[in-house]
Parts: C-alpha cells; structure tokens; sequence
C-alpha cells in the first residue's frame, strides 16, 4: 500500500492511508537490514552481482559482461512474451497477444436484486450489495475442483472521498508551510457527514463472488448462492489467546469476543482447506479522540501510530473514538479467516497471529503437515514475521482444519550478516517477554506483537509487505518497498543508497527446504530502481530492457510453474517516469535477476494482486484508485479529483468516475499466460 498523506489537511498528489513515510514509529536501535546487508557484501562482491546495465558496465569487469551476453544467447527464456512500453497515459496495457477485461468495477451489482451503479446518488444500503471500493487482494476457491468455476474473493482496503464522491472538492491556493512567500495548490475536501461516512464503511471489507469462464471470458454469477458482501459493520468473532481479555472489552462487548467489522483490508491469503483471509493492515486512521491521562494503552497505541484521525468515522460512530472507546483499536489489526462455503458463516478474527500493520498472510504447508503463514508488517523499520500451527493440515476433512490458526508459534525474523536467517518465537514467558516487561500472558504479547518483537531483537526492514513461499523452488520471497530514512552513515558500496527510494527483494532458503524451520539463510534478489543511473545501485540483469526494470515492489504472486510475479506500489511520473505494473521476474539461472513488464496501469493507480490460476490460462490484477494523481504527469499537469480526473477508466464516460476494478487476463486464442 502507499506512502501516506493525510486526505483531510494535506496537499494532494494523494490521499493514501500509509504511515511508511511518517517519522518512525519503532523506537528500538536493533539493526537495520540495510545495515546488515552493507555488512555482509563487501565492494567486489557487490560489483560481481550487480550486472545491472551498460551504464555501469565500466565498473564491472569484462568476463561479467561476457558471462551476461553469453546468457542472452544461451539460456531458454522462461518468460516468453513481448513486454509492454512502459510509460504514463490514462488506459491499462497488456502485452501483445493478451487481452485484459474488466471484470468487477467499484459499484458493480453482487446479487440479483443490486441497485445499478449511481455515483451521484449512493447510499449505504446500495453500497453493502455492491462490489467495494479500492480493490487489493485477489483470490480464488475452485468450485467442483476447476480452474474455469470458482469464487473471486477480492479485498476492498480503503476509501478515496476526492475521487468518489461529486461536490466535495474545493481547489484553493495557500501559502506554503515551508516557504510562505509561495503558494500550493491544495485539494480542500467539505466536512463529513453521516451518509458520506457510513458509504464508505459499506465500501470497506471484501467481496466474495462467484465467477465463471465461458467461451474464452469470464464473467460474474450474480446467482451464486456463496455471493456475500463483509463491511466494517459485519460482526465478528475474535479468536485465540487474546479473544475475551480485558484488554478487548468495550461497553459494546463485555465478553472481549465479538467485535464489528473489518478495516484496511490490504493483502490477504487464501488457505490450504479454502478459505479466505483478509489482513488487517493501516487500522490507525479510522481511531480519533484522545485517551485519558495515565491510560496503560498509551505507549502500545504509540507504538502503532494511532489515534491518527484520517477518517471522520469517530463523529458518528463512538467505537472509533478512544475517548469514548479505549479498547476499541485492540481489535483492530488482526487477521481474519472467512469460511467462504457457507456465506452466513461469522468471519474469525484469529488472534494467534499477532497484531500490527498485516501485509498480507500467505501460507503452504510443511513438510510435517503443519501449516506456515509468511507476515509482513508495513512500515519503515518493522518486522518479517511467520506463524507455525500446532495442529497439521487435513487433505481429506476440511473441518478438521477449521481452527487450526487458533493455535501455534508466531515467529519474527532476525537477518545475520552470515547470510542466515533466525526465526524467533514471540512466547510469553521466554526470553524478554515476560511481566518485568509489561507482558503477564500470551494475550498482550500478542496484542503489542511489535513491542515483543522490538524485545527480541528483531530485524527493522524496509516496508515488509507481500511475503510469499514457492512450493516449486522450497524459497520465500520478502518484498521491501522503500525506506526514504536510511540515514548517510548507512552507505557503502553495496548498499550505495543514502534513502532506499526503490525497494528490494530478499530471496529466503529455509533450512533443508523446510518452511517450518526456524533457521534458514537468505540473498537479496533484486536491489529495484533505473539500472541506467549509476548511482541507483540497481541489480537487475543486463537482459533487463528500459521496460523491465521497476521499483517499490509490493503483492507477488509465483504461478503453477514456479515463477515470480511481482506488482509494484509508488511508480509515477516524478518518482520513475513510468506507472506502476506487473512485472515477470526470473529467479533460477543464468537469467536471475531478468524482469519484464506484463500488464501496467493508468496515471495515478497502483497495481495490486496478482493472481494467476492453477491452470495458468488467467491472470487476475486489481487496479486501485486510478486517477489519484496527475499533476506531474505532462498529460494532465493539475490536481485530480471527481469533477476534473486525470483518467476516466475504465468507463471513460462523462458521467462516470473514475473506478478501481478487478481485471482479467487471458491469452489470445486460449493458452499459458506468459
């Protein structure tokens, strides 16, 4: 997800909710990966890895160059498409030979009896049977075992009011903060009131749908009997060690056990037995209010960077106001399993897993038949975690795996300059967590899970989010998207970079190829950026063309075959010319390192996703907030917002907005996608 701005008291270029960022929010001095990194490497090491273009080739020795040029001739090519022209303009690209559909916009009708798309006259109620706002995971349960049949489940993180709703937006010139003798350009968005506020609750959550493949494309079964809607307002469940502990409970819910909603769904997983999870990630802007002098939530709800009071949610609604109600944001930031096959079904918010900023949960299971859980935590300087069942997966009887996330280790990462990779056991009790140090049970190691992390001396990274494990090649690939805050004293020839702009991926070995072991060993995979500025320190391939290469890497997919897949969070004409996209990425051989450009975006969206069936026949991405950007971009060159938008899509109809969608990717004529 991106960069943060406030969209109620800041200049646009954007309204996205992010602290990544903001000042900092881990106090600890435990040492950065980009420190480790620069430790492990020295210079000539750096030099013989970073093949990354010909404008470096003068550093980099002739038989490297020989070595690359001798790759190109020989190594079969994994990836067999031609790539898209990367750049900027207001519709999606796909490579030659595909074909990118639209199938799922925001407003879109769910069920039988949804109301057809108003944007100037939405309501809640139209809102809960219709497809939500700002798509983020995608995800599919086959139904009848087929690749061609299933439900979509797709996560709605949050909102963007400029863009979604006519008549709010003022454009108003003010003095800059920095510099009063000029002026900015600002977007000033009208106060909040209870229909716009309880529109875009209805347009948080997720979706589950059932779809179908016919005749080469897909379509949307308004029918299916498992279409369901789950907003902010849906109840839940809370499950696990910190479920009824007093640290959960509100005047609403004395028992600590049931909670409303969901928030700030960004990526997500779907388990071994199917069901869906939704993680929990940015839940510091919908708290407002100010707790009571001496509260004990204080430096835990620091630590978290809330009550942050980005959405006006709290005016209407008590529970997000800490003043009103303190507890109320312990039950925010957890992940949540929905049991798809039966859409009366309570999701279960399990709390094993810990609480903090979630990017995602994506699992496999082990060699032992528990199940592994890979956990970013999205903000500069925070933690790669992994949770490990107690029970073990059950092929043949799905019930029997229903609570198995409601027990097992939860695991954060400690990188050693060794190149090896130590997993550490959050267990109350163990090591530092313990009462001396402000944790009496399993519970509240859990509910402040990056203070017990910050005990045990975990790695800060560079924005972990997508982390996903390849079945194929027994590796785990950890995206870092960016850490503008790396300080100069960091700097060193293998870690040139003063203010990591463009983020990294870190390839992970578990030992003996067990992802349930918890010591492992781990390489950087690409160091992103534009190879052709030296000073970038970019480690993509020489096969790498202009189009290949991208940076902020974010979701990842690996396909049936092994392959990764990688979307990217903070392209734009400013930071790197071009839009945010799909990008292939080649992880064994000769070709490592070697990426290409597949499907981008129009100006001012982020790509999210991906997903490619098990039959490789589809891939589906989702396009969030097109249009939330413009004003570097020299086809448009101003602010954007609902009356005056940079780009129309996917209508491109007056009368539309702008809308995030889900899309659909097949090949021309039926075959492999890539």
């Amino acid at each position: 997800m991106n960069e943060h701005v406030n969209p109620r008291h800041a200049v646009f270029p954007t309204s996205r909710l992010e602290d990544a960022e903001g000042e900092g929010l881990n106090p600890t001095a435990n040492r950065t990966m980009g420190e480790i990194i620069a430790n492990r490497f020295s210079r000539r090491d750096f030099l013989r890895g970073s093949l990354a273009a010909t404008a470096i080739a003068a550093t980099v020795s002739p038989m490297a160059l020989i070595s690359a040029e001798h790759a190109r001739a020989a190594s079969p090519k994994r990836f067999d498409f031609r790539e898209v022209e990367a750049g900027i303009d207001t519709h999606h690209h796909v490579a030659e030979g595909y074909d990118a559909d639209v199938l799922l916009r925001w407003g879109d009708a769910l069920f039988p009896d949804s109301p057809a798309f108003d944007p100037v006259n939405q309501t809640p109620e139209a809102q809960v049977r219709q497809f939500g706002y700002n798509n983020d995971y995608v995800g599919f349960v086959p139904l009848s075992g087929s690749s061609e049949h299933g439900l979509l489940v797709v996560n709605h993180e949050y909102t963007n009011e400029h863009l979604m709703f006519p008549g709010i937006v003022k454009v108003v010139e003010k003095a800059d903060k920095k510099d009063p003798t000029k002026t900015v350009t600002e977007l000033e968005i009208a106060p909040a009131d209870r229909r716009r506020v309880d529109i875009e609750m209805a347009a948080h959550g997720g979706t589950v749908v059932e779809i179908r493949k016919e005749g080469g494309k897909w379509r949307v079964v308004r029918e299916g009997a498992l279409n369901r809607r789950i907003t902010s307002s849906t109840e839940m469940q809370l499950t696990g060690p910190a479920a009824g502990h007093d640290r959960l409970r509100t005047k609403a819910d004395a028992t600590g056990t049931k909670v409303f909603g969901t928030i700030n769904n960004c990526a997500g997983g779907v388990t071994p037995w199917g069901t869906y999870i939704m993680a929990e990630e940015n839940i510091h802007g919908y708290f407002m209010g100010t707790l009571p002098e001496g509260h004990p939530e204080a430096t835990n709800y620091k630590r978290l960077g809330l009550p942050e009071g980005t959405y006006a949610w709290g005016q209407f609604h008590e529970r997000f106001d800490i003043s009103k109600e303190p507890n109320e944001p312990n039950r925010f930031g957890w992940v949540v399993e929905v049991d798809v096959m039966d859409p009366n079904s309570v999701p279960k918010k399990r709390t094993a897993l810990g609480r903090f900023k979630h990017e995602g949960a994506e699992s496999i299971v082990a060699k032992d038949g528990r199940v592994v859980f890979y956990l970013g935590d999205d903000e500069r300087f925070d933690y790669v975690y992994k949770f490990v069942t107690t029970g073990r997966y059950d092929a043949d009887n799905r019930a029997a795996n229903m609570d198995l996330l409601d027990e097992g280790t939860l695991h954060v990462a400690r990188f050693a300059e060794d190149g090896t990779v130590e997993w550490l056991p959050l267990t109350h009790g163990q090591g530092q967590l313990t009462a001396e140090n402000g944790f009496h049970s399993q519970a509240d190691v859990l509910i402040e899970t990056r203070r017990a992390a910050d005990l045990l001396g975990a790695t800060p990274m560079d924005r972990p989010e997508d982390i996903q494990p390849n079945e194929t090649n027994g590796r785990v690939y950890v995206m870092l998207t960016n850490n503008t805050r790396r300080k100069d004293d960091q700097i060193d020839a293998a870690n040139p970079r003063a203010a990591n702009a463009f983020g990294h991926i870190i390839e992970i070995h578990e030992d003996e190829g067990d992802f349930a072991a918890t010591k492992g060993r781990w390489e950087v995979l690409l160091k992103c950026g534009d190879p052709s500025v030296a000073e970038v320190g970019a480690t993509f391939s020489t096969e790498t063309t202009k189009n290949g290469w991208f940076g902020m890497p974010d979701n990842c997919a690996v396909d049936a075959d092994g392959r990764l897949w990688v979307s990217t969070d903070g392209n734009s004409p400013k930071a790197t010319g071009r839009t945010d996209g799909l990008w292939a990425v080649e992880t064994e051989g000769e070709a490592r390192g070697t990426s290409k450009l597949f499907f981008r975006v129009p100006v001012g969206a982020e790509m999210c996703g991906p997903l490619l069936l098990p039959d490789m026949q589809t891939a589906f991405v989702a396009v969030q907030h097109p249009g939330d950007g413009g004003e570097d971009w020299d086809g448009f060159g101003r602010l954007s917002y609902y009356e005056d938008l940079s780009t129309r899509w996917p209508d491109f109809r007056d009368d539309m907005p702008t809308r995030p969608s889900v899309v659909a990717i097949t090949k021309q004529g039926g075959g492999r996608i890539g």
